[in-house]
Formats: C-alpha cells, sequence, structure tokens
C-alpha cells in the first residue's frame, strides 16, 4: 500500500499546492497590512523604527542637554558673551570709545565717573569705560581658556593614547612622566615659567602656553582610563583580527568610544584656565597692558577696592559668571553623555 502511494504522488501538483498556499499567504499578508496602513499605526511604527535605529550617542546627547535648563543657561551666557567679544570692534569704540587707549585731554575729567547713559559701568582712573573694559577683556580671558585646553587636550589625547593602547612599559614610562608633571604645584609653576619669561613677551600666548603645557596630565591619565576599558570590546578585537593598524583602530573604533569623558571635563577646564589667567594677571605676570584681561581690571582696580568697589566688582562678575557657565554647561553634558540617563 506504501509502494502504491508513493507511485501515485504527483511532483508537479504538490508544487502547484505550495504556489497556492505561497499566494494565500502573501494575500493575507497584503490584507492585513492595507488594514494596518488604513488605521496608521504601521506608519507610526515603521517611522519609529527608523529613528530608533538611526539615534546615536551625541544625537540622544544633545537631546537631553536640551532639556537641561540650567545646561542651556548656561550655553546661552557663553554664546552671548562669544559674540560681544568677537564683535567688539564693530560697537564698543563707536559707542563708549575705545577703552585700550588713554585720552589724555579727557582722562582727568572723566576719571571715576559713576555708571550713567554713557558709561553703563562707569569709567576707571583713567578714564575709560569700564564696560568696553569688561567686553574687551572677555576676548583675552576666552582665548587663553579655549586655547590652553585645547594645547592640554592635544597633548594628554596623544599621550593617553598611547599608555593605554600599548601598556606595559610603555604605559609605565608615560605614567610615571605624567606623575612628574602632576608632582609640581600647577600655579607656581605657571609663574615660575612666566617670570623667567622676559616681559616684553608676556603676552595672550605666552600665558596660553604655560597654562596648557601644565594641564594636560589629568586629561592624559582620564584618556588612559577610558582607552583600557573600550580597548577590551569585542569590536576592537573583530578589527585587530581582520588587519586594522593600530592607528586605524584607535582613530575609528577606539577613540569615538573613549572620548566622552575628556569632553566634560575640557568643557569645565576653560572655566579653571580663564581662573589660572586672571591669577596671573592679577599679579602682573599674565597679559600686559594695552591688552586687557579680567584678571588685570581686577589688579588695577584694588587701588580703589575702598572708594570706588564697582572697578574690581564688574571684573570680578564677568569672571564669576563665565566660569560658573562653563562648570554648569560641564555638568549638563556630562549627565547628557550618561547612557544610563532615562529620555
Amino acid at each position: 500500500m506504501a509502494h502504491e502511494k508513493m507511485d501515485k504522488f504527483d511532483p508537479s501538483k504538490a508544487t502547484d499546492r505550495q504556489d497556492e498556499l505561497s499566494i494565500g499567504v502573501e494575500r493575507d499578508g497584503a490584507k492585513a497590512m492595507h488594514a494596518n496602513v488604513v488605521s496608521g499605526e504601521p506608519l507610526i511604527e515603521e517611522v519609529t523604527h527608523v529613528r530608533a535605529a538611526t539615534r546615536t550617542l551625541w544625537g540622544d546627547a544633545w537631546g537631553r542637554l536640551r532639556k537641561n535648563k540650567l545646561a542651556l543657561i548656561a550655553l546661552v551666557w557663553i554664546v552671548l558673551v562669544v559674540i560681544a567679544a568677537l564683535t567688539a570692534d564693530l560697537w564698543v569704540s563707536q559707542t563708549f570709545g575705545d577703552p585700550r587707549i588713554i585720552n589724555t585731554q579727557t582722562a582727568m575729567a572723566q576719571r571715576l565717573m559713576g555708571p550713567s547713559a554713557g558709561h553703563p559701568f562707569g569709567t576707571d582712573d583713567m578714564g575709560r569705560d569700564i564696560f568696553g573694559r569688561v567686553i574687551y577683556g572677555a576676548r583675552v580671558s576666552l582665548t587663553v581658556g579655549v586655547f590652553a585646553t585645547l594645547i592640554a587636550v592635544v597633548i594628554g589625547l596623544i599621550l593617553g593614547a598611547i599608555s593605554g593602547y600599548y601598556g606595559k612599559l610603555v604605559d609605565a614610562l608615560v605614567m610615571r612622566f605624567t606623575d612628574i608633571f602632576l608632582a609640581f604645584p600647577y600655579i607656581l609653576f605657571a609663574i615660575l615659567i612666566l617670570a623667567i619669561t622676559p616681559q616684553d613677551q608676556r603676552g595672550v600666548w605666552a600665558v596660553i602656553l604655560a597654562i596648557g603645557l601644565l594641564g594636560w596630565p589629568s586629561f592624559a591619565r582620564l584618556f588612559r582610563s577610558s582607552v583600557l576599558t573600550v580597548k577590551e570590546n569585542d569590536y576592537v578585537a573583530a578589527g585587530r583580527a581582520l588587519g586594522a593598524s593600530d592607528l586605524r583602530l584607535m582613530l575609528r573604533h577606539i577613540a569615538p568610544n573613549a572620548i566622552a569623558p575628556i569632553v566634560v571635563y575640557a568643557t569645565m577646564s576653560v572655566g579653571g584656565a580663564i581662573l589660572t589667567e586672571a591669577a596671573l594677571s592679577f599679579l602682573g605676570l599674565g597679559v600686559q597692558p594695552p591688552d586687557i584681561s579680567w584678571g588685570r581690571m581686577i589688579d588695577d582696580g584694588r587701588a580703589f577696592l575702598t572708594t570706588r568697589p564697582m572697578l574690581v566688582l564688574w571684573p570680578g562678575i564677568a569672571i564669576l559668571t563665565t566660569v560658573l557657565a562653563f562648570t554648569l554647561l560641564g555638568d549638563g553634558v556630562r549627565d547628557a553623555l550618561d547612557v544610563k540617563t532615562k529620555d
């Protein structure tokens, strides 16, 4: 009986039956898809799925950062200060006079004036507008803060990447070299460097180099620890197995996933560099006249601290608000880059 049934089996009929079943399944699927599309639900689900698939760490971080009101306020303040500093030549001199020069004809008549419509923050002992000097001082303070931090970040990333990636003897040598720099008192070392620099060469870039060349050890140690964690991931091992060079592994796979802590620390370090520049200028070792900096303004106004405290108060407020803004922004960036944070 089994052989008779096998002899009666027709492959062509089985094929036709499979085609009918396949067509039926496709027809039922098309009907279901049509019904769902009419309701609008699959379109929303599909779009949501596509968006979820294209989400990135930095995109999610920006979305979380926008929900942090303090960080947004800090970012707005920093942007306003930067815009004011960059456009100072277009409106400060025309409105309040050039705060970088001393007008000998009007200096005595306009010295130590109180706030007025023509001089919102008053004038200093040389008759120069304090508001204009605060705006021009933002140029130097922000330039020092940003570029000194950038120098420290570049050096720290290079040494931290080498130390964390290669490990063993290379790691030991780089870290001991880093410890030597960390052993020196930061501000005293900067004072020493600028003290032996000729006074006519103590410009903005001398201060930037002094701060930047001393600020890299913290970045190096932080990036090293991040690289040590990331390089153990499977995708790094897969890239190495496929023959990727050390440089490609570092630039394409390790660094992009290890850079987040550096972004946070660098944001906060800009404020620290601004404070360091202000301290050096206050001691007379930073920016030299006719360049204007907030620390230099405080140094110039301390002789009038009891009679005209506003000479010290306005640059002090500028330092306080700007440093606080970078600190709050750094806190916001840290929270935004935390993958454990819920949307």
